[in-house]
């Protein structure tokens, strides 16, 4: 019999989520446990979402029956720095549906967040999720899981073709794909698959549940989230990527490593990145703009202040495919190490299927705008199209 590609549940459990939002929450409950948010969805392609509002507040509310076991907190237990007191809260945890707003305007779908940045923070990624599959399964209800593992021998039999064995020996992919996933079924397939057959070297997942199952090391540290909060959290604005990146390093003390470099554009981030900073990061994550020209301005950066770039590492995550990641991998080989997080392309890659290209982002924090400025036109979200201005004046953007 076929197995179905859906399963019973979209969210499995409280892990089934990105391991940098708990990463996240942990340094949100040590140092700003008040703060209070507002996020928002948005639908980037405008697809028509509405004709599955009543599944989807269906599946918002199902989210309230979800809590850590003691073999998941035992699993968290075992990575290093994350803290007796936040496993203890996580342990305590559940989702609040009186924090989410689902409903219509202006003809669109239209969810936000708000309230306390530590009970609402685990609510991105899940919400995704939702949206992602019930409109699949409305949209998609013929697609086998078998398609979606043809599909990514076929990818294979691709990287076999196209790379030498010292190339493939040294191309680092990573799944990071929970968010736009077809379904809970095909990641957890996709994740099996490249554990088990991928040419390269398959070095972890972002889905923690997923890591816990199959034996595999949860990657992730922070999004954007972290450095736009601090825009109402530190003392000025100007400082407010400084003081992010300085929480962190006081947080974890050297342990994951990689900053996020696209909140207020690549040069912005690169002026509040100093010989301090880029000593004690292990590297940067590229999100938005032209990966290569990113790329060099990293190189070029670390080479003025007297580091050594193969000492770093760049984690590219925007859009990827196996052929782009190839592409990076042979432009940077030998110059910086780098390592590849494959997202919806791996987890929503099915003849037949558009994959969708949706976001929840944070556009308050107590009670104040906070924004992107992106290294991607059109990907910059604020309400507050004057505290954009002002931000960009301030950053000399």
């Amino acid at each position: 019999m076929t197995e179905s590609v859906f399963a019973e549940r979209i969210v499995q459990n409280l892990l089934d989520t990105d391991f940098y939002k708990l990463t996240m929450m942990q340094a949100v409950l040590h140092n700003y446990p008040n703060a209070e948010v507002e996020w928002e969805f948005r639908c980037r392609n405008s697809e028509d979402l509405t004709p599955y509002l009543a599944e989807i507040r269906y599946q918002i509310e199902r989210l309230a029956e979800l809590e850590v076991t003691a073999d998941q907190l035992g699993f968290l237990e075992r990575i290093p720095f994350m803290k007796a007191d936040f496993i203890r809260f996580l342990g305590l945890f559940r989702f609040n549906p009186r924090h989410v707003q689902a409903g219509i305007e202006d003809g669109q779908l239209c969810i936000r967040l708000r309230g306390p940045w530590l009970h609402v923070i685990l609510y991105e990624i899940p919400l995704l999720a939702i949206i992602s599959e019930v409109r699949n399964r409305y949209r998609y209800r013929e697609v086998l899981l078998e398609q979606a593992s043809e599909r990514l021998y076929e990818k294979f039999d691709w990287l076999k073709r196209e790379a030498s064995a010292d190339e493939l020996d040294g191309f680092q992919v990573a799944d990071f794909g929970t968010r736009r996933r077809f379904s809970y079924r095909v990641q957890e397939q996709m994740v099996r698959i490249m554990k088990r057959d991928f040419p390269g070297r398959f070095v972890g997942t972002s889905n923690v549940h997923l890591a816990r199952e199959l034996d595999l090391k949860p990657l992730g540290t922070m999004a954007h989230e972290w450095l736009m909060a601090h825009q109402q959290l530190g003392p000025r604005l100007i400082d407010s990527q400084s003081a992010a990146l300085d929480c962190w390093v006081r947080e974890y003390r050297g342990l994951l490593g990689i900053a996020l470099t696209d909140c207020i554009t690549m040069d912005a981030f690169l002026r509040d990145f100093d010989l301090y900073f880029a000593k004690l990061f292990d590297g940067l994550r590229h999100d938005s703009g032209d990966p290569l020209q990113w790329a060099e301005k990293a190189i070029a950066h670390y080479d003025k202040l007297g580091i050594d770039p193969m000492s770093k590492t760049l984690v590219f995550s925007d859009g990827l495919d196996f052929e782009k990641s190839l592409q990076l991998y042979r432009a940077l080989s030998g110059r910086i190490h780098v390592s590849f997080g494959v997202g919806t392309k791996l987890t929503c890659d099915i003849p037949g299927v558009e994959p969708m290209n949706i976001v929840i982002k944070m556009t308050a924090c107590n009670g104040q705008p906070v924004a992107k400025i992106s290294d991607t036109p059109g990907k910059t979200q604020c309400r507050d199209e004057n505290f954009v201005s002002y931000l960009k004046h301030v950053f000399r953007v």
